[in-house]
């Protein structure tokens, strides 16, 4: 056996904390290390020469590579490995980055644990063996789950490619937030304009199959061939006969409050989102409907001339296979709710930057006309305030919600435009305009129109008679500032949607902190998972504005379309295996296994009939956890096996003895 080491100096980012050459020189004298090197940056096209070469000159047969992470250079090195026609998994990597120099300060600490870590390594090699992919066929087809923009860009551009997409959306039309807005920052261009013309798209498309008011159930399976079932609630509504005449809507006794409206206007238990929504098909509610089972009012179903409405409709359960998975599940506001501070609620002019949205709409409750909900009549100063729940850790959300600065400035902008007389002021803590054009935007804004920003934050919302008293502090005058509006709007933040939380458990992706999901690598993987083949986009991953998002679904397409286009796929070879012999099918692995990839089988053999635990390889993602919980020892994970932990965990005791 002959072992190749190679310690990457990483600039002064490795070499600032760590006596590289010290390292080298002591791990030379371990056994059946034929040479160890250092350089500079291991990773470029110079320091995997190096490599190659000695690969090829010195006959090495296992190579250990000391460096950043191996989620990020792995693949890097074991590429290396192959050009020179060896197997891949006999590279082992040593996270002395993150291990070692940011985590040490000391230069003795740093290269002390350096050297006891690739001590292990070494002796770990020695028990390495050649392992091999497996591979798996595709099914060339996509599912993108969510229909916002996000969703409706990824399905648009994964179907242009000539796959097959079956786009799923909760709610009765596709749009999703963006459907809501008004305008757009910074261009102030209208978002239905912009957004429309691709709703549309994706109904005529020939690739895609829109399942809206549907729900995915279950997911099973593994990249390249996911088995999903999806459940489609009834429409009680023939999509295909709708006519839009809208004879239905006036006979409906039922009046509830309109949720594209936010709850502004009224709607009735036969309605349609609003009218671009796609389908464009009305759509009977259930939960405020007088009675579908049993059958109470049949208003609606007796006018309709076309015979559309059919309230024997049931819900369906739509099974198939994809090769590829698309999680555009979109955002929520935070709960104005949880801001009791700002009187939400008892002060009814205190509204959310989407209702303000709503109002600004021509298409909305005031048909555009900015008035007061209290008593209609049209505000002369309003208030914005921004971080509205935001950037607050002590009660609220720890982060910056991205979007809030910029549509707080479009909504004071659009409010001058309207009321010329007007006076737009926004508290602020600090604002934030990364996005191309959005610094000229807010310049507008504060220089042209007049629109007035104060730095602080607004500490009280006091009703007196038809205005509000806001009071609070101007963090650069240090003055207290109080200020009668007739209206307050709060720029409300972002937190994941129920959606994505659902979605999540159900894929069995990692989230953040704050529900958000997690990509497989914030910088180099920014819209894949930890589970393989499945793919993420817009704000399923944290707060982003419109450009951003439809950028990141593009993206999202096109690793999508990868795996389509190929007729097979090879699966990593470091999963877990079981020995039958040791298998007492205690089942104990089965529900440790996060990924559902181990089940118990019946299995003839030596004339007794028994069950034993049975890993699908596709699905493994090689974690370690029925390993570590298997109670015979009948488990072992291929590349970390139980002989080479020991010979980690041997070299780190004697190390520190």
């Amino acid at each position: 056996m002959k072992i190749g080491v190679y310690i990457c100096e990483c600039g002064s980012n490795i070499a600032g904390t760590i006596d590289v050459e010290k390292v080298a020189s002591s791990v030379e004298t371990l056994p059946n290390v034929a040479v160890s090197r250092v350089y500079k940056y291991s990773c470029s096209e110079p320091g995997q020469a190096i490599i190659k070469n000695d690969i090829e000159e010195l006959n090495l047969d296992r190579i250990i590579v000391a460096a950043c992470s191996p989620r990020m250079h792995e693949p890097t090195f074991r590429a290396v490995l192959e050009e020179k026609e060896m197997n891949p998994y006999v590279l082992e990597m040593v996270n002395i980055r993150e291990q070692c120099s940011w985590v040490h300060s000391d230069i003795n600490l740093g290269t002390e644990k350096a050297t006891a870590l690739l001590t292990g390594a070494v002796l770990k090699v020695a028990e390495m063996v050649p392992l091999e992919r497996k591979k798996v066929g595709v099914t060339p087809k996509a599912l993108v789950i969510g229909g916002g923009i996000a969703g409706i860009q990824a399905a648009l551009d994964i179907a242009n490619t000539g796959f097959l997409v079956t786009l799923v959306e909760k709610s009765s039309t596709i749009g999703g937030i963006m459907a809501q807005l008004d305008k757009t920052f910074p261009t102030l261009d209208c978002s239905q304009c912009i957004l429309s013309p691709k709703m549309v798209d994706v109904r005529r498309h020939p690739n895609i199959t829109l399942l809206a008011n549907a729900e995915v159930d279950e997911v099973d399976g593994y990249v390249g061939n996911f088995k999903v079932k999806i459940k489609k609630n009834p429409r009680y509504v023939i999509e295909d006969k709708c006519t839009l005449c809208d004879d239905c809507v006036p006979v409906c006794p039922v009046i509830v409050h309109d949720q594209y409206n936010e709850n502004l206007s009224p709607r009735k238990a036969v309605f349609i989102a609003y009218p671009q929504a796609i389908p464009a098909s009305y759509i009977i509610d259930p939960d405020t409907c007088l009675g579908i089972e049993p059958l109470i009012c049949t208003k609606c179903k007796d006018v309709c001339g076309p015979e559309a409405i059919d309230f024997d409709m049931q819900m369906e359960i739509v099974e198939d296979e994809f090769g590829a998975i698309v999680v555009a599940t979109g955002l929520e506001t935070y709960p104005i709710e949880n801001i009791g501070e700002y009187g939400y609620g008892s002060i009814h002019d205190v509204i959310s930057g989407l209702e303000f949205e709503r109002i600004l709409a021509a298409n909305g409750p005031t048909m555009g006309v900015i008035r007061r909900p209290s008593d209609g009549k049209i505000p002369k100063t309003i208030v914005f305030v921004h971080c509205a729940g935001s950037r607050d850790p002590a009660k609220h959300l720890p982060y910056c919600s991205k979007i809030c600065c910029m549509y707080s400035t479009k909504h004071a902008l659009m409010y001058k435009h309207q009321v010329h007389d007007g006076t737009a002021i926004n508290f602020y803590i600090d604002i934030r305009t990364g996005g191309k054009d959005y610094e000229e935007f807010y310049q507008r804004a504060s220089e042209e129109e007049k629109v007035i920003y104060i730095r602080g934050k607004v500490s009280e919302l006091i009703q007196e008679e038809n205005q509000i008293l806001v009071k609070g502090v101007n963090t650069i005058t240090t003055e207290t500032v109080e200020i009668h509006a007739d209206m307050v709007v709060l720029a409300t933040g972002i937190v994941p949607s129920e959606g994505t939380l659902e979605i999540s458990k159900l894929l069995r992706l990692s989230t953040d902190i704050n529900g958000f999901v997690k990509e497989a690598h914030p910088k180099l993987k920014p819209v894949e998972t930890s589970i393989t083949g499945v793919f993420v986009a817009g704000t399923a991953t944290g707060p982003k504005d419109i450009p951003e998002t439809v950028s990141q679904a593009g993206r999202a397409a096109i690793r999508a379309c990868n795996i389509l286009s190929k007729s097979e796929l090879e699966v990593e070879a470091t999963i877990a295996q079981v020995n039958e012999i040791l298998c007492r099918g205690c089942g104990i692995c089965v529900s440790a296994c996060p990924y559902s990839a181990i089940e118990l089988e019946l299995v003839n053999k030596y004339g007794h009939s028994f069950e034993v635990a049975s890993v699908n390889e596709a699905v493994c993602k090689g974690c370690g956890s029925c390993a570590a919980a298997c109670l015979n020892g009948a488990i072992n994970h291929l590349g970390f096996t139980d002989n080479q932990i020991l010979n980690l965990i041997q070299a780190l005791s004697e190390a520190y003895e």
